[in-house]
């Protein structure tokens, strides 16, 4: 039991590497911020040059210098990466054009083939698991939306339905089980990170997906709050639900199980790093002189601001849904009383009522309930937003101990791969580890609930005509 694992996060914003030991014990975290995604047109979005590989490479060095253990006893590692982009490589592996981010409108439809360079069309994990160990292989848990698989067996569909989707199979890698090898790292990488010789990288699968599995989701009552860059919730099911109107089934990281995805918020914790940007030079020289973090400034300070930001109502719409172009973020409400502080709690009032309406659309339709919530991601770290999400749905709510829980997902993976438990619930039950319990603030309960369902859940009735008004001419 004193062998450890190596998981690997490629997310939207950032690459994490954590080292975990069996019983899900965090020895070693590093970090790599991506480039921003650039937009040179209204529709494309993508991930500059190769960024996503330089760091994954500076993700591993910053992790990998830190640990003082002995890296021989890394058995393995897992790769779990961001969902639903496309990667078009030519016949040598290298990128035709910059990695295709899931915000750019060419995702929502099928691959069209305008470029004979292109000779694979891969996702994020397969890219990466080619330029780790040289192999055209893929997890068939990160195959979502546009990738021809069959669900019923975890394989490529027929000729005919991968030709619906633009593709010819010679384009699509081989893909595996999460849990299974994806192959041997490339000696060059052994070499340079200091690993045992002929160390494997393991399959996921995509990155909700991973981090469900991570978060340790067994009871059909609890829920998963994802509190990143996409703000998502997902509960753990048996089967699929192929006429889900008010959620998405995705593929699970357990193979033949399946998660429940609600709709999410796009630039959900995007919107408070945009809010701290903005925030000024005051804030940062507060912080500079306190010796602490921005966030901690805001988040110390917006705990004392009353429950509702006195009147003040925010709507998330600062990307807005493909089929609704003409939404825009909307703050209103203001008078003489309020400050910065109060725009900020509002932003994070807001993202517990929208995230919460959206769950309640995915438990009517499923006829389940919840009991507890489990909150991972960069916002889990704000204590004031998982107690405003606590008192909102009146429930217990739990913190993980693990930086990422995507991190310790693959590391999971690695440890049913190699055989050190037999299964995902017998390593779900021992390395998946609290931190923190909320309980909720009952008299806030039923305030946040009261204005959600009498002001803030119909917004929108009034905003929409407006905006759509307004579109045409701003």
């Amino acid at each position: 039991m004193n062998k450890l694992f190596l998981g690997i996060d490629s997310g939207s914003q950032s690459t994490k590497v954590g080292i975990f030991d069996a019983q899900g014990n965090e020895l070693c975290y590093g970090t790599a911020l991506l480039k921003p995604t650039e937009t040179p047109r209204t529709g494309i979005v993508y991930h500059p040059d190769e960024d996503l590989w330089d760091t994954l490479l500076l993700a591993l060095e910053n992790c990998l210098t830190q640990f003082t253990g002995d890296k021989s006893l890394i058995m393995g590692i897992g790769l779990c990466t961001i969902r639903c982009c496309r990667v078009l490589l030519d016949g040598n592996g290298n990128l035709v054009e910059p990695v295709i981010s899931w915000m750019d409108a060419r995702l929502s439809r099928p691959y069209v083939h305008e470029n004979d360079e292109v000779k694979y069309v891969t996702t994020t994990s397969g890219y990466l698991c080619l330029r780790m160990t040289g192999n055209h292989k893929d997890s068939c848990s990160n195959q979502e939306v546009n990738w021809p698989i069959d669900k019923t067996t975890l394989k490529w569909g027929t000729d005919a339905q991968i030709t619906d989707l633009g593709l010819n199979r010679e384009q699509l890698f081989e893909l595996v089980l999460p849990g299974e090898s994806l192959g041997k790292l490339k000696p060059e990488l052994v070499s340079r990170f200091g690993l045992k010789d002929g160390i494997e990288v393991f399959a996921t699968g995509n990155d909700k997906a991973v981090e469900v599995l991570g978060s340790g989701l067994n009871s059909e009552n609890e829920i998963m709050i994802s509190l990143g860059t996409f703000i998502s919730a997902m509960m753990a099911r048996q089967n699929d639900f192929p006429t889900a109107q008010n959620f998405f089934p995705t593929l699970a990281c357990e193979p033949f199980k399946y998660v429940y995805e609600c709709t999410g918020i796009r630039r959900g914790m995007w919107t408070v790093s945009w809010f701290k940007n903005l925030a000024g030079e005051e804030l940062k020289e507060l912080a500079k002189h306190e010796n602490t973090s921005e966030e901690e400034i805001l988040n110390r300070i917006a705990e004392h601001i009353p429950v509702g930001s006195e009147g003040l109502l925010t709507l998330l719409d600062w990307l807005n849904p493909a089929d609704k172009p003409f939404r825009k973020g909307i703050m209103i409400g203001f008078d003489e009383r309020h400050t910065k502080y109060h725009i900020y709690r509002s932003i994070l009032e807001a993202i517990a009522y929208t995230i919460q309406n959206n769950i309640n659309l995915m438990l009517e339709e499923t006829q389940a309930s919840v009991n507890c919530i489990k909150i991972i991601g960069g916002g889990s770290h704000s204590k004031v937003l998982v107690q405003i999400i606590c008192d909102l749905f009146g429930v217990k709510v739990e913190t993980l101990k693990a930086k990422s829980s995507a991190c310790l997902g693959a590391a999971i993976c690695v440890s049913v791969g190699i055989g050190i438990y037999k299964d995902f619930l017998e390593a779900k039950k021992a390395m998946v580890k609290v931190d923190t319990c909320f309980e909720p603030n009952l008299d806030n309960h039923k305030y946040y609930d009261s204005v959600n369902k009498h002001v803030y859940s119909t917004l929108r009735e009034y905003t929409d005509p407006l905006l759509k008004n307004a579109y045409n001419y701003l």
